[in-house]
């Protein structure tokens, strides 16, 4: 019976011991929150508020491989993404230009991690080739709120747009491309589509290569990076410290060509972890 006091203060000793191994686990973890909008088939939102697409392969593979970090999505726009970044409500944004309106903020770049192009396309049709897209002030175009063009000069302004092009704007690629196929050239006569959801799209629609005229130019080829916050939960250098691990062993280069997506030239032979 004496020894039943012993035990029981042992026990209350221990389970002190977990509690506060548990609460330095705890505070160890470090929770990254990224901003995320539509940008198929890079990134996207789900209804769940759950990333997919490129993005959201990644983020699950980086929080495997670094058990301690976790990711939280925040959903925004591509027009809203920068009052978001002020109002400080992410701390990192994933495949970004620095020229779609970075420069000027006070944010941390990595290096290039990923590359893709845009390209104009129109309806297929007898005597209509490449030079359909030489000089876009005469076509009705349709684009996406928000994104960056090279033939605006990365402009974004819908009333400076609309000033100077004819052009429609929404939220969709498949819906442009459907306004293309349809053949309604006051509403739109060229779309831009991102070679990566072209290729998709196409191989889900093979009937679309004897519709669809695809220019031999890009509008505009990127390479794309991670932005974060300067001073926030995580900076450009531990950024690609965490990815490391997964260009290292190949994962990353899978997930990339997976969604029919390039690495920047000479990527993975220059690569190193800061």
């Amino acid at each position: 019976m004496s020894a039943r006091p012993h035990i029981r203060r042992l026990l209350a000793i221990l389970a002190a011991a977990i509690t506060l191994a548990a609460g330095l686990v705890h505070a160890n973890e470090t929770e990254i929150t990224v901003g995320v909008y539509h940008f198929p088939p890079i990134a996207n939102v789900d209804d769940n508020g759950q990333a997919t697409g490129l993005l959201g392969d990644l983020l699950q593979e980086l929080e495997y491989a670094h058990p301690t970090v976790s990711f939280r999505v925040f959903h925004t726009s591509p027009k809203r993404r920068y009052l978001d970044f002020d109002a400080g409500l992410y701390d990192v944004i994933f495949f970004e230009s620095p020229d779609w309106g970075w420069t000027q903020k006070e944010v941390d770049i990595t290096r290039p991690i990923l590359a893709d192009e845009e390209l104009y396309v129109a309806l297929k049709k007898d005597g209509r080739d490449s030079s359909f897209f030489d000089d876009l002030n005469k076509r009705s175009i349709v684009a996406i709120s928000g994104y960056h063009y090279g033939f605006t000069g990365y402009e974004t302004d819908k009333s400076v747009l609309e000033q100077k092009f004819d052009i429609e704007f929404s939220d969709s690629h498949s819906r442009n491309i459907n306004l293309i196929k349809a053949d309604r050239p006051s509403v739109a006569e060229v779309a831009i589509v991102s070679h990566s959801y072209l290729q998709r799209h196409l191989a889900r629609h093979p009937e679309d290569w004897d519709k669809l005229l695809i220019s031999s130019e890009p509008d505009q080829r990127y390479q794309l990076r991670i932005i974060a916050r300067k001073g926030g939960a995580a900076s450009a250098d531990q950024m690609l410290e965490l990815l490391a691990p997964l260009v290292d062993n190949g994962r990353y280069r899978q997930l990339v060509e997976n969604w029919g997506l390039q690495l920047p030239a000479g990527f993975l032979t220059s690569f190193e972890a800061p």
